[in-house]
């Protein structure tokens, strides 16, 4: 029997290096820490050394295909898949910042959506019986789903919604961007919301894939937010630490064995909120 293993994207700072300090202490079996930077992530790992705990490190760039495919070989060979996957890896653009409002579109869509769906892709998978599959999402992505025309709201919002007319949707949200007609076309102007939406709803059709092609894995999917965590990304004012802001993932990668619940939802603070 090979060991569990868990993996967290993004995991050498803020909320990825929290999640990965409590799987440390809370999960039966290896954790890998893997950043796009092999020196940071080793940085991490050697913090952690120091705190008593023992990540492992594995190089991983969400934004490259290859070394997405090549980490799930890993994976797969060593491990035989994955018992827990947690997608934390994201960027956003500060409020101040002057980049154009097109390129930030397309970087933020990048990362947020497309290279997490990539992940997802390659890794679910490898995802085994009673695996549990994490995606740090955002409250950002509910409000922005609010602000969307009622056509885009309902497409957002419906249960038939398939991952092709998803992926279409948030290629027209980049393409209406950078033509500057994303507002005229029914979208908020958050590129990090539009992303976050995406994410979410993504995480609701793998959700009910894995129920209609699994049923008898056990395999439960969510999409969480970690709440406003002192990290770079969200700045000094927020009001969690990055441990706090772990808190909510970590709770979803746990979920013990035989949970049927929560699976295909939303959820902050440990509870499953309306989308």
């Amino acid at each position: 029997m090979s060991p569990r293993v868990a993996v967290v994207t993004g995991g050498n700072k803020g909320i990825g290096l929290a999640i990965v300090r409590a799987l440390c202490k809370q999960f039966e079996g290896d954790v890998y820490l893997t950043a796009r930077d092999v020196d940071r992530g080793q940085a991490a790992v050697e913090s952690l050394a120091s705190e008593g705990l023992k990540a492992l490190l594995h190089q991983l760039d969400i934004n490259d295909i290859n070394s997405i495919i090549s980490a799930a070989a890993f994976f797969k060979e060593k491990y035989g898949g994955v018992d827990v996957l947690i997608n934390n890896a994201a960027i956003a653009f500060k409020v101040a910042d002057t980049t154009p409002f097109a390129v930030q579109a397309e970087v933020t869509l990048k990362t947020n959506f497309f290279a997490t769906r990539d992940m997802l892709t390659h890794f679910m998978p490898l995802i085994k019986a009673g695996g549990r599959v994490v995606n740090v999402s955002s409250f950002v992505g509910c409000r922005t789903v609010n602000q969307f025309s009622q056509a885009l709201k309902q497409r957002f919002r419906s249960e038939d919604i398939t991952e092709d007319e998803l992926v279409g949707l948030m290629q027209r949200f980049v393409d209406g961007a950078k033509k500057d007609k994303h507002k005229e076309d029914g979208w908020a102007d958050t590129a990090y919301g539009v992303s976050k939406a995406g994410l979410t709803t993504l995480s609701y059709i793998l959700a009910r894939r894995l129920s209609k092609e699994r049923p008898n894995d056990g395999i439960l999917l969510n999409a969480c937010c970690p709440g406003w965590v002192r990290t770079d990304m969200a700045g000094p004012k927020a009001p969690k630490s990055p441990d706090e802001g772990a808190e909510t993932p970590v709770y979803l990668a746990l979920l013990p064995p035989g949970a049927t619940e929560p699976h295909g939802k939303f959820v902050s603070e440990k509870q499953v909120q309306p989308w």
